[in-house]
């Protein structure tokens, strides 16, 4: 028998009942304690009131103190300069391991990113160390009008939890949390499992601090194993592993046509309004069918399962007589393609407008890019195509930018092995390897800052979680069964 193949064996079954006895017990504790994060709007975006960030990071850090896992001094919240602002002769690194609350930058003009909170357990006798990974941050809530629920008021309405960030990724920092508690309780102060628990604040506001954050504690963050609990399953009955996960560029783009509005009836039909070429230009980048126009972005060739037209409709809710977009199977068009979408535009409303010329007109472009294929590359493509397309000599510009890579997860190694008994046990069903559509970008700087760890992508989402969207929400059997099978899991580790 090989190391892989006895690590693979199941878990011993005296084990696993008190496992699953702990984490059973201490759900609605679990689910309170979810709750209470959601009411936090942590926001994280710049328009947004970063004192709610701050306030979540605090709970966060309240919650890893409650697991028992951590020594007294071994939760701090922390916050980096961001990326290309830390001034080259300024050393950002403080001495870290009593503080509760460190700020990486000595330099008041340096912009910090928004605060993460990171806790560690060394491992002892030479046991592995876990880091687990999850993002206190959530998006904007949007057009409130939209939700059947107010946001930041956590409803249960039959198994689902609503709320903004009640999956997207609250459910996954409390999925590592009452693993901990868990964990805690089957094996006291005998842990010798190396652990380290860092939850991320600015996620979705596109992680800019993240490599400070990682050069400066890359000796607090080393693990052989690197949990990322921020993905979907295939069900709210069937686990995935996610194994590929596209890049993601984005990015403001504004047209100029003239110098001051002026009025459609004087002008209209000889002086081009910025709309007209910000239509035509933002139609060039797809095709007939919905594909993706723009030469230089490329596809990654792999296999994927089967999924119908009707039930990627089913899914995405398309309406009635909506058809998809795209060539190719389904899931190839969703994992394995790139896609660009237009998130937002700054136009006069529908109740504010008037019968006058746009001078300006501005578009957020959020490409998803082929694994495989460096952001950068993609990025450049993407302004390449634009410059070339703009119509009527209209002037451009394109600010905000943000890039990250795309990851293709090796899927060999004994901590997937293990993963995959664990969602067994912890699911009653077999984990499906899938890839996603969406980007998590800081697991390619993962990958490159400690290329040793075995890197794990799971979550708690569904295909009815609606993260991101209006009435999002978390499936409490969904959030059971997640973190039964990573407190099996850490308790595999524990006892390798």
């Amino acid at each position: 028998m090989t190391d892989t193949d006895q690590h693979a064996a199941a878990t011993d079954p005296a084990l696993l009942d008190a496992l699953r006895e702990h984490v059973h017990g201490a759900l609605p504790a679990t689910i309170a304690d979810l709750s209470a994060l959601v009411r936090l709007p942590s926001v994280s975006w710049s328009a947004f009131d970063p004192a709610n960030v701050r306030a979540s990071a605090e709970t966060v850090a309240d919650l890893a103190r409650s697991t028992g896992v951590f020594a007294d001094g071994a939760v701090r919240i922390v916050r980096s300069a961001i990326e290309g602002d830390t001034p080259q002769d300024t050393d950002t690194s403080q001495d870290t391991d009593t503080s509760q609350d460190t700020d990486t930058s000595q330099d008041t003009d340096v912009e910090l990113g928004q605060p993460a909170v990171l806790a560690v357990r060394p491992a002892r006798n030479g046991k592995p160390t876990v880091m687990l990974y999850a993002h206190h941050d959530v998006q904007p809530q949007g057009d409130e009008a939209l939700w059947e629920t107010p946001p930041f008021e956590p409803t249960l309405r039959g198994d689902r939890l609503y709320g903004r960030g009640a999956s997207d990724d609250k459910a996954g920092v409390m999925t590592h949390i009452a693993s901990l508690r868990a964990l805690h309780a089957q094996f006291g102060d005998d842990l010798d499992l190396g652990v380290v628990l860092f939850v991320e604040g600015e996620e979705e506001f596109g992680s800019r601090s993240f490599r400070t954050f990682l050069r400066e504690q890359k000796e607090h963050l080393a693990a052989d194993v690197i949990v990322v609990a921020d993905s979907d399953n295939w069900s709210a009955e069937v686990p995935s592993i996610t194994v590929s996960l596209r890049g993601n560029v984005t990015f403001t783009l504004t047209l100029t046509t003239l110098e001051h509005a002026s009025h459609s009836g004087m002008f209209g039909g000889a002086a081009p309004d910025a709309m007209i070429p910000m239509v035509r230009l933002l139609a060039s980048l797809h095709d007939d069918d919905g594909s993706v126009a723009v030469e230089g972005l490329t596809s990654y060739d792999a296999d994927v399962p089967e999924r119908s037209d009707d039930e990627l409709a089913a899914d995405a809710a398309l309406l009635p007589g909506v058809r998809p977009v795209g060539t190719g199977p389904v899931l190839s068009r969703m994992w394995f393609q790139p896609s660009i979408t237009v998130t937002g535009m700054d136009v006069p409303s529908v109740a504010n407008a008037s019968n006058t010329l746009l001078p300006t007109v501005s578009a957020r472009i959020s490409v998803r890019v082929a694994p495989g294929q460096p952001a950068v590359e993609a990025r450049d493509a993407v302004e390449r195509h634009l410059r070339a397309h703009v119509p009527f000599g209209a002037h451009l510009e394109l600010s905000e930018p943000d890039a990250g890579d795309g990851f293709l997860v090796d899927t060999a190694g004994w901590a997937v092995q293990d993963a995959r008994v664990a969602m067994r046990e912890g699911w009653g069903a077999e984990a499906v390897e899938q890839g996603i559509g969406g980007s998590i970008p800081f697991v390619s700087d993962l990958a490159a800052e400690f290329p040793e760890a075995q890197i794990l992508v799971t979550g708690v989402e569904d295909p009815d979680t609606r993260a991101h969207s209006p009435n999002e929400s978390q499936h409490l059997g969904v959030l059971h069964r997640a973190i039964a099978s990573e407190t099996i899991l850490l308790a595999r580790l524990a006892t390798r």
